[in-house]
């Protein structure tokens, strides 16, 4: 007979803990500083309990990845449904925790297959809801998709909060970061006008 070693429940507050600790280790030192036992320091709790929620730490960092996405997918559903979507999504993009933990999590993928096929369907996911919302939101303001195709600009948004962050977090370069910002804005506003406060 197989017995199946029991694992905490997906709604403890134990796990809950566990999962941010995690992230926050990632966003503070990579996710190669991340153990069972630093976590555990973290969260507060003994290095035991990370194995009896999780059974290995492939299991713990896809949790927390897919805790993320979920995360990511309807703060993002939020702000394109704002009066400014092409605003909201910009600001959205250059979160600098999500950037930091999407390179985290992508450079983790590169050696985890498993966490790599989450981790792309996740951001197909996220692509799709940008493009369906983009579609609309340019259409709106006379932008065609001769002009500028709705995936285009999802890919343009999110490749240049990543390379901007890339460049002044592992580099601490910030050489036309301020340009490229300005230059974002200064179409946005052309497009949907002067920001309207987030808050």
């Amino acid at each position: 007979m197989v017995t199946t070693r029991r694992l905490g429940t997906e709604t403890s507050e134990t796990r809950t803990a566990l999962l941010e600790a995690t992230e926050q280790l990632m966003l503070d030192s990579g996710y190669a500083a991340v153990s069972s036992r630093r976590v555990a320091a973290v969260a507060g709790v003994r290095p035991a309990l990370v194995h009896y929620y999780f059974r290995t730490m492939d299991d713990l960092f896809l949790a927390t990845f897919q805790r993320r996405a979920e995360q990511a997918l309807a703060h993002q559903h939020r702000a394109l449904q704002s009066a400014q979507p092409l605003w909201s999504l910009w600001e959205v993009s250059r979160d600098p925790r999500g950037t930091v933990l999407t390179m985290e999590f992508s450079a983790l993928a590169n050696h985890r297959s498993a966490i790599r096929a989450e981790i792309t369907a996740a951001a197909e996911r996220i692509r799709a809801q940008q493009v369906e919302a983009l579609t609309d939101a340019l259409a709106a303001h006379g932008v065609t998709v001769d002009d500028c195709p709705p995936v285009v600009a999802a890919v343009l948004i999110a490749g240049i909060s990543v390379l901007l962050a890339l460049e002044q977090g592992s580099l601490g370069m910030s050489t036309g970061h301020r340009e490229t910002i300005a230059y974002v804005e200064k179409y946005l506003t052309r497009l949907e006008g002067e920001r309207v406060s987030s808050s």
